[in-house]
């Protein structure tokens, strides 16, 4: 028996890699501290666990869920939708539940992506666009994000013959891995490109809640006209500290909500309605109680910040998400750095060219341990005499 060839093109993803050699290194009794994923450590909003216990009593919610939500979830999105963005949705043709955002992303990849087309992909980013990419078979072409432009993809740079040929264009602001935000001007610029080219635009908008200092991410759907072409993906994960409730919602394109949704009807059996009933909870949050959740990271990415600044790092504090992209020290390569680090310091961090060959010469701390720890790392560096000149 052998795997599918399609496998061998596939590497570990990023983050398995992570846990495994955590758990290593805890077997070996090395106090670990992990600033390698983006998983929040604060506890999920009391209310909407509290809409949870009630849910689940409810004999009701038990059976199967509707395939694309529940009428009220998604009502209850397309409400969120409007009161944030001043966006209008159809939450029947418009908005669809999703497990999160890494299902619905894998999901679309299989409605419109066939073998031999380009899918534009930016470099570095999270794994998941390059990987579904090559499980559907499609090509994917790079878009070096770099950090003169304010690490936004240059799509004058795309050549005719692939724009031509691609189904999908993935952009992710606020962005994993790079903290980089995006304008309301770049976002109309993507749709005018996608326009011309009939590629769907694919919005990886996981991040739209977690920003700092006064920035509220802005949404491209907001732009004129970009519901032809642009659909737009939200994940409770991060914002409301759910990553492991696992819910969602897509919205925008009809075409491209009936595309995800065919295949949806085919491979998953929905949202768990108890948790749908939750996540419109979650929805409700008032700005000052989404800002109290923000102050914690907001508090972390200072910490960072200033402690990478007194080791000499040239470093300015990102607007928004979950992480500092930084630089390695130029002696270094990423995945010689964060060696170094694992080794000399017991942190975890992923190197930056673990999201993309673009990505080689930076690595990504992610802002989800408690301040003492962060601390403490910052400190271990210090005596391990790490810095970056």
């Amino acid at each position: 028996m052998k795997f599918a060839s399609r496998l061998h093109q596939i590497p570990p993803y990023l983050f398995a890699e992570i846990d495994r050699k955590r758990d290593e290194l805890v077997a070996k009794g090395v106090d670990v501290i992990n600033m390698g994923i983006g998983d929040p450590d604060q506890p999920t909003p009391a209310p909407v666990v509290q809409a949870m216990h009630a849910a689940i009593d409810d004999p009701s919610t038990h059976n199967y869920p509707p395939y694309q939500g529940t009428k009220a979830y998604r009502q209850a999105a397309a409400d969120w939708m409007q009161r944030r963005f001043g966006v209008t949705v159809d939450p029947n043709r418009e908005v669809v539940s999703s497990i999160g955002s890494k299902e619905a992303i894998h999901n679309t990849f299989l409605a419109f992506v066939e073998a031999g087309d380009y899918v534009l992909i930016p470099d570095p980013a999270y794994p998941v666009y390059r990987t579904s990419t090559l499980f559907t078979g499609g090509e994917p072409w790079g878009l070096p994000l770099v950090q003169e432009r304010g690490f936004l993809p240059d799509l004058t740079a795309i050549p005719t013959e692939v724009a031509q040929r691609a189904k999908l264009l993935w952009l992710n602001y606020p962005n994993n891995p790079t903290g980089a935000v995006a304008s309301r001007e770049f976002f109309a610029e993507a749709v005018d490109f996608c326009r011309q080219y009939d590629i769907l635009l694919c919005h990886d908008h996981a991040y739209s809640e977690m920003a700092y200092d006064g920035y509220k991410p802005p949404s491209v759907l907001e732009v004129p006209g970009a519901k032809d072409v642009a659909i737009e993906f939200h994940s409770l994960s991060k914002s409301y500290n759910m990553t492991g409730w696992r819910v969602g919602f897509v919205c925008g394109s009809a075409l491209g909500i009936q595309g995800l949704g065919q295949v949806k009807t085919n491979v998953d059996s929905g949202v768990f309605k108890a948790i749908q009933r939750a996540a419109m909870v979650a929805f409700q949050t008032t700005e000052q109680d989404l800002q109290d959740l923000m102050q914690v990271y907001q508090r972390r990415r200072d910490i960072i910040v200033a402690g990478l600044q007194s080791l000499g790092w040239p470093l300015t504090a990102p607007k928004a998400t979950l992480y500092v992209w930084a630089v390695v020290p130029a002696r270094y390569t990423s995945a010689e750095f964060v060696t170094v680090l694992l080794e000399q310091c017991g942190i975890i961090v992923p190197p930056g060219n673990g999201y993309g060959a673009a990505g080689e010469g930076f690595f990504r701390i992610a802002l989800t341990v408690p301040d003492e720890r962060m601390l403490l790392a910052l400190e271990r560096m210090r005596q391990a005499g790490i810095r970056y000149a």
